[in-house]
């Protein structure tokens, strides 16, 4: 279970010392005040931590380190609710190391018509020091997001959830690291990508471990673990009599209890926080993992097919921006086209690995012959997904940068029932429509496999590319194709 509640957001309010003792002790009382009330509205997934005012360039970089070097702290929100002179903050912001939210706010809602004086606008004076701040972090060219409007406005909360689970989703990428059983897909382009830079520039790590040494920890499993785990499919699955004891493919459904089992313990016995697996390398295995990768998904490990660590490093994040939050976020490849010109869809699915957690209803647990990769016919849960909003998003590795492309998509429920298909599927609308949607993402070098969401936004992704510093591209609702090829143009420049 991941759980967003053990991480700080550090609410850091600047202000000087021109303004006198009883001016600062309000202020630090306001601050105190905002940070309990966003607490306590119970909208926030993260904790936010009051700190003292900053009022000197040297309390300014002593925060701003102890931030980086606190071990829970994934960003700060930063608020002027006096006047803080710029220059005080270049030190520290220089070595600012974590996320930035820019809440540009003031203590009260409304102005006290009646009683209004220089004092009141003394301390008030949101309005002119947050523009003073505003103007040296983008001088200083720094990445941050600024929320505007009275920090107990429904949609400023909104805004700052939305950032809180990016910024989350960002710091437990620092330091992840993702396991490849075997090399991706031969002769594949888009799974490619430059490993080394994407350590330097995301913070995770992925290598490569022999098929053999996975085996060694699935020949390992004892009976006894796996007869519990098949009764846990069994409660938690419609399984035919074939699949249960004594029944014509139990031993189908046995070998993929024991992949789970020495999957799961590889994977935590090495501290990771996903893998990838390819079918063109399974030495020593009977089947593909197809169960084994579902329900590791739905526990929170990123996954991807054909040795897709970008994609794989994807759903973890999404994972964890998600986290809590109604609906799924999984593994997806865009297979097949229904191109009915009143009726136009994709049928996204994948040989075997989409999480259950997109399931609408209870899954099947089925055994089919897989066709391709020459080995035992592999377990695996069948179900459609829920129709409803979502979006798939890929990132891609531009050889000078990396891009993350979402499209925005309706899924749909599906209309015709599908009895010769043996894996888990989700039909939907792409936007703006099929035609543009598809040829845009096309046009972008967007891949096939991708990681799919139910429950996260393009503002989820767009903050999380502005955090990691990502070329971000979006096909949505109002895309518009010549100008979403102009853009692209434009980013060749601007990341030059």
């Amino acid at each position: 279970m991941i759980d967003l509640k053990k991480f700080e957001v550090w609410f850091i309010t600047g202000s000087q010392h021109l303004y006198g003792e009883e001016t600062l002790k309000l202020v630090a009382e306001h601050s105190q005040q905002i940070t309990k009330g966003i607490n306590g509205t119970g909208s926030i997934p993260v904790t936010i931590v009051y700190k003292p005012v900053v009022k000197s360039s040297e309390e300014i970089y002593a925060t701003l380190t102890e931030a980086n070097n606190a071990e829970n702290c994934i960003g700060i929100i930063t608020w002027m609710h006096t006047f803080s002179p710029a220059k005080m903050w270049i030190r520290g912001l220089n070595i600012l190391q974590k996320p930035m939210l820019h809440l540009h706010t003031q203590f009260n809602r409304d102005i006290p018509w009646s009683s209004i004086d220089m004092d009141f606008m003394n301390l008030n004076q949101s309005a002119h020091g947050d523009r003073e701040f505003g103007f040296i972090v983008s001088r200083m060219r720094k990445n941050r997001k600024v929320v505007v409007g009275h920090w107990q406005d429904p949609e400023v909360l909104s805004q700052i959830d939305v950032w809180t689970r990016a910024a989350a989703g960002w710091h437990d990428w620092q330091g992840a690291k993702f396991a490849r059983f075997g090399d991706n897909m031969r002769y594949v382009a888009v799974t490619e990508g430059d490993k080394v830079e994407a350590e330097l520039k995301f913070g995770y790590s992925v290598n490569t471990y022999g098929v053999g040494d996975l085996v060694k920890v699935i020949d390992g499993v004892s009976k006894q673990e796996i007869d519990n785990l098949i009764t846990e499919y069994e409660d938690s699955y419609t399984m035919d009599a074939a699949l249960r004891k004594n029944g014509a493919k139990h031993a189908s459904v046995y070998e993929a209890a024991r992949i789970e089992i020495g999957l799961r313990k590889f994977l935590e016995n090495g501290s990771f926080k996903g893998f990838t697996d390819t079918f063109e390398d399974l030495h020593g295995m009977v089947q593909l993992p197809g169960i084994a990768a579902q329900r590791l998904m739905a526990a929170g490990y990123g996954f991807a097919g054909e040795g897709d660590w970008k994609t794989a490093a994807l759903v973890r994040a999404f994972k964890v921006m998600g986290s809590g939050l109604k609906g799924g976020n999984a593994f997806m490849e865009d297979y097949t086209y229904h191109f009915d010109p009143n009726n136009s869809l994709v049928l996204g699915s994948h040989m075997l690995e989409i999480d259950a957690s997109l399931a609408n209803g209870k899954a099947n647990l089925e055994v089919h012959p897989l066709g391709i990769g020459g080995k035992a016919d592999p377990a695996r849960l069948v179900f459609n997904v829920a129709g409803g909003p979502a979006l798939n998003a890929s990132i891609i590795d531009m050889g000078n940068r990396f891009r993350l492309l979402i499209n925005e998509v309706e899924a749909i429920e599906p209309q015709n029932e599908l009895p010769h298909l043996p894996v888990a599927r989700v039909l939907w609308k792409p936007y703006p429509d099929m035609k543009t949607g598809c040829a845009a993402w096309i046009y972008a070098g967007g891949a096939h496999h991708t990681a799919y969401s139910q429950n996260l936004t393009a503002e989820h992704l767009q903050d999380f590319a502005d955090i990691a510093g990502l070329e971000f591209l979006r096909i949505g609702k109002d895309t518009r194709l010549d100008h979403f090829r102009n853009e692209i143009r434009w980013n060749e420049v601007a990341f030059r």
